[in-house]
């Protein structure tokens, strides 16, 4: 029997202003799967991202973990999911990074005293000195803040992670580092990103959004190597799939 991280089933969202977001939106993600959603700007991947801990909540049922997304098990399903937004400024907002990486677990009633150890190790995973944590994240790098933001994520051990345009705005060295860290993660990954290339080094199935509609879901390299698809929703196919296709 397959076990499934997250399953959503004709979910329809619309803004308070009426702009419809989501429409009749399937996805099964099974447990341990690494996905990611492309497509245009405002095809709805973000506004999909933030319906899997409840940020955001649409018309039908969605079930993460074989629990329903409710009001009732929602403190279990943010245990659970960790998502990471694509500005760091909008996770981080302690005085120091060892506040900010301890504010979720702290939140989700790990003891006082498993504080320091939880942060460590997330600090550790993200390839950052511990000597950091006494420091403002908003007096460090882009890089740095990014993978702060991952760390104060990663140290609630989530088993599903969500990530919003994690490669946006990073210079080549971080952005190889982003991509060697979350390779390393032993979670279900979900990931919504306009970076082709980190679809291809990070996930194995690609799903298509545009207009707040799924058009194609199915293995990375066969999806985004599928020119017609591609120019049809506003992408390209990505250099390596190009060369791969050169006579």
């Amino acid at each position: 029997m397959t076990e499934y991280a997250i399953r959503i089933t004709r979910l329809n969202y619309s803004y308070p202003d009426g702009t419809r977001a989501l429409q009749e939106i399937d996805l099964d993600v099974r447990t341990g799967e690494r996905v990611a959603i492309v497509g245009p700007s405002g095809a709805g991947k973000s506004t999909l991202l933030l319906h899997l801990n409840g940020v955001l909540t649409g018309s039908s049922p969605i079930k993460i973990a074989n629990l329903n997304l409710e009001r009732s098990n929602l403190q279990q399903i943010r245990s659970k999911v960790g998502l990471l937004f694509q500005d760091p400024n909008d996770q981080l907002f302690c005085p120091t990074v060892f506040e900010d990486i301890a504010f979720g677990p702290l939140n989700l009633g790990v003891p006082a005293e498993e504080i320091p150890a939880r942060v460590n190790k997330a600090l550790r995973e993200c390839g950052l000195e511990q000597s950091i944590g006494s420091r403002s994240s908003h007096h460090l790098s882009l890089g740095e803040r990014r993978r702060v933001s991952l760390a104060a994520v990663l140290a609630m051990e989530p088993a599903i992670l969500g990530m919003d345009e994690p490669t946006s705005n990073l210079d080549p060295r971080n952005r190889k580092r982003l991509i060697e860290l979350v390779s390393r993660l032993e979670v279900t990954l979900i990931v919504a990103t306009h970076d082709l290339g980190f679809v291809l080094d990070v996930c194995s199935r690609t799903v298509v959004m545009d207009r707040g509609k799924i058009w194609a879901d199915g293995d990375a390299q066969t999806i985004l190597s599928d020119t017609r698809l591609m120019e049809e929703h506003g992408l390209e196919v990505p250099l390596p799939l190009k060369a791969e296709t050169r006579p």
